[in-house]
């Protein structure tokens, strides 16, 4: 069965984004950027929420057309325009680049997507990753941890997230700029 890996990029106090969905504090460099376009690329496709999407979707769809955008940038755009994508939303109404519209988060229809065939799902996105959560539906982590303090912002597991969750460290690695990879199993009890 696949997974639902949670896979972001966090600062060193927690948080996925500053104000105003500020992610200039974000290190990734051509190293980063081609360890994280490797682990997308094996994936079956991209869970996330409406404003995750949006905003993806506002800068992927023609990375690559940019004259400065280095190679692993517009390696995932390419990779990104292609991979099966679902937006979770009540209000969004159309999507395009390979992407399914769902409504709400139903454990029974996330798991029939799990059964299904195909690599790995990532997920992005604090509100959608704490209501799987929630679910229990996440099974793995993958984290990008940048060596920065942003002090305020959109925290990774917001405080809607109070249950313990038990996790078993798989992977460490660390960057020449200083992030850190961090990847944990969840353990369902």
């Amino acid at each position: 069965m696949r997974k639902i890996v949670l896979m972001m990029s966090v600062s060193l106090d927690g948080y996925i984004e500053g104000p105003d969905h500020d992610i200039s504090w974000h290190r990734v460099d051509d190293e980063v950027h081609r360890d994280a376009n490797d682990a997308v690329r094996q994936l079956g496709g991209i869970l996330s929420g409406r404003v995750t999407h949006e905003l993806m979707a506002g800068f992927w769809t023609t990375a690559d057309a940019e004259p400065e955008a280095s190679a692993p940038v517009a390696e995932f755009a390419a990779i990104w325009r292609n991979i099966p994508k679902y937006v979770y939303s009540r209000t969004l109404q159309h999507a395009d680049w390979n992407t399914t519209i769902v409504r709400d988060v139903v454990p029974e229809e996330v798991t029939a997507l799990k059964e299904q065939a195909g690599g790995d799902l990532g997920l992005g996105g604090a509100d959608l990753a704490a209501s799987f959560l929630r679910h229990g539906l996440v099974d793995a982590l993958r984290l990008y941890v940048h060596p920065v303090l942003i002090g305020r912002g959109t925290p990774l597991f917001p405080a809607t997230t109070a249950t313990t969750t038990p996790l078993h460290l798989t992977e460490t690695e660390i960057f020449g700029n200083g992030v850190a990879l961090l990847r944990y199993d969840v353990l369902h009890e």
